[in-house]
């Protein structure tokens, strides 16, 4: 478009240099500029003769007038025939305005005028350009081709020499450069305004191309929140019939993703049959063995101490069989707490001083591990909790007799509450013993998991000691966690110090044998 307007400026710009049409040529039709009198500009006398106004005889050589009384050349004010011509070159009819032109004159001066407009009628229609400009515009090439020149003060010019009449010949290119610049803005806006109308007419397009398989992730992202673990789980997400048309990609996407929540739903119900099964079984295998493993014990503990004699093999017999007996019961017990919980059967909740709780149970692994040095660490007032007081003496029972079973004698295990904020308690066993092994600690919660590769009996341990602290720890809304190293293992347990929605109110607590312990003690 730049190069078409100035190909357009050029063209004008060449038909301008019409021959014979500026003063003083010899060609038929000439005559002076308009406003300017007969035989010269407005201001000015030319040729060689004497002049109208005074009578005073013009120097041949120069133009100027002689003086009457030395005979000299007097200086005029105009540049004679030269200024003449340039003068009509840039003020003629059908010159843009702020044309310019240049040439040399007979005493070989060179003069430059511009095309200006005048103010009132009468007026010059043109304007001497200063040395600097006149120069500039002198010095575009004589090979008859258009140029492009800087004149000072007036900016960008096209100019070309009139190789016949010896002249050049500039108009301004201020008007083609702002047409070119309004149309390179109105370009730009254009298309930045294109541009923003594509992107919002694309993303709303896109967005409703794309609206059905939202919703498909939507039903993705539900079935992701589910806790599918554990539990009997109700998996009736399904993306609506709508968008699971299978004559489109997005439907196709959305079919398969049903096909597979009803495989995922069939494999989740026969789970939780299985598990309901293995539960079921294990509750009332246990039910049913208490009765018979009680009676194994008393007889065995009968004949034990009753009147007959018996040989020492057959009273060591006795005892072993009343000691697995009782290992039997105790671990037959577990697998039916484990069954009841996992069942979801309710605790019996109630207010309950942890505190106490903490140092029956210290006092009672005290007894039983004389080796080991116990330590309590217990706030002033005493810590109530909602809760079952039974199981949650057994959670602490439990851990302290994993410390105790697990560390060597003269081994410290500090028993540690606090509470942090209005609804939170926090208890930890703590002892210095040897860690438990890196690759058994994100199993240590496991049902059966123990540190003794070969499954010993002579620790005593059935490895659901631990297994059974979580379970009673997330029936009542808490967490359990462990951190061991070399020297320091820590089992803390987090529990709700405020009761939940639905829980009875506090009660006043039960006593204890040592209700009245609350300092750090060390038994």
């Amino acid at each position: 478009m730049g190069a078409n307007l100035q190909s357009q400026l050029d063209a004008q710009l060449r038909g301008a240099l019409v021959p014979g049409r500026m003063v003083g040529h010899e060609s038929p039709g000439s005559g002076p500029p308009t406003g300017a009198p007969a035989g010269g500009t407005g201001d000015t006398t030319t040729g060689t003769g004497a002049d109208p106004g005074t009578g005073k005889a013009a120097d041949p050589g120069t133009g100027k007038a002689a003086d009457p009384g030395t005979g000299k050349a007097t200086p005029g004010t105009s540049t004679g025939r030269s200024a003449g011509r340039i003068d009509f070159v840039v003020s003629r009819p059908g010159q843009p305005l702020h044309a310019v032109a240049a040439g040399a004159g007979a005493d070989g001066r060179v003069a430059g005028a511009q095309a200006v407009r005048p103010e009132r009628q009468g007026e010059a229609r043109s304007a001497a350009l200063t040395a600097a400009q006149t120069r500039a515009l002198a010095a575009v090439p004589k090979d008859g081709r258009v140029h492009s020149v800087a004149l000072p003060g007036l900016g960008d010019y096209r100019a070309v020499w009139d190789r016949e009449n010896d002249f050049v010949l500039g108009f301004p290119t201020t008007a083609v450069d702002s047409t070119v610049n309004t149309l390179v803005v109105v370009v730009i806006c254009v298309t930045a305004a294109g541009l923003v109308a594509a992107g919002i007419a694309g993303a709303a397009i896109v967005g409703v191309a794309l609206r059905p398989l939202r919703r498909v992730a939507s039903t993705a992202t539900r079935v992701s929140e589910l806790p599918l673990h554990s539990g009997e789980v109700a998996l009736h997400e399904r993306v609506p019939a709508a968008e699971a048309d299978a004559r489109t990609e997005v439907g196709q996407v959305g079919a398969a993703l049903n096909r597979m929540l009803d495989h995922v739903h069939e494999a989740l119900s026969a789970r939780q049959e299985s598990e309901t099964r293995v539960r079921q079984f294990v509750a009332d295998a246990s039910h049913e063995l208490r009765t018979p493993l009680a009676s194994i014990r008393g007889y065995a503990e009968l004949t034990r101490r009753g009147r007959e004699d018996v040989g020492p093999d057959t009273r060591h017999s006795l005892g072993r069989i009343e000691s697995e007996a009782a290992r039997m019961t105790g671990l037959v017990q577990d697998l039916l707490l484990l069954a009841r919980l996992d069942a979801g059967r309710p605790l019996s909740y109630e207010s309950t001083d942890l505190s106490a709780l903490v140092v029956d149970a210290v006092g009672d692994a005290h007894a039983a591990g004389q080796g080991h040095c116990w330590r309590l660490e217990l706030p002033q007032e005493p810590v109530a909790v909602h809760g079952d007081a039974e199981r949650l003496q057994q959670v602490l029972v439990n851990l302290l007799a994993n410390a105790r079973t697990h560390t060597p004698p003269g081994t410290t295990v500090t028993a540690r509450v606090e509470v942090r904020g209005p609804d939170a308690v926090v208890v930890a066993i703590e002892d210095t013993g040897p860690g438990i092994p890196s690759a058994l600690l994100p199993h240590v919660f496991e049902r059966f998991a123990r540190g003794d590769a070969s499954r010993s009996r002579n620790a005593g341990s059935t490895g659901l000691g631990l297994a059974i602290v979580q379970a009673v720890v997330v029936a009542h809304g808490g967490r359990v966690e462990v951190r061991s190293r070399p020297g320091r293992t820590v089992f803390t347990v987090h529990l709700p110090g405020a009761p939940g929605p639905g829980m009875p109110g506090p009660a006043t607590p039960a006593p204890t044998s040592q209700a009245e312990h609350r300092a750090t003690t060390q038994v």
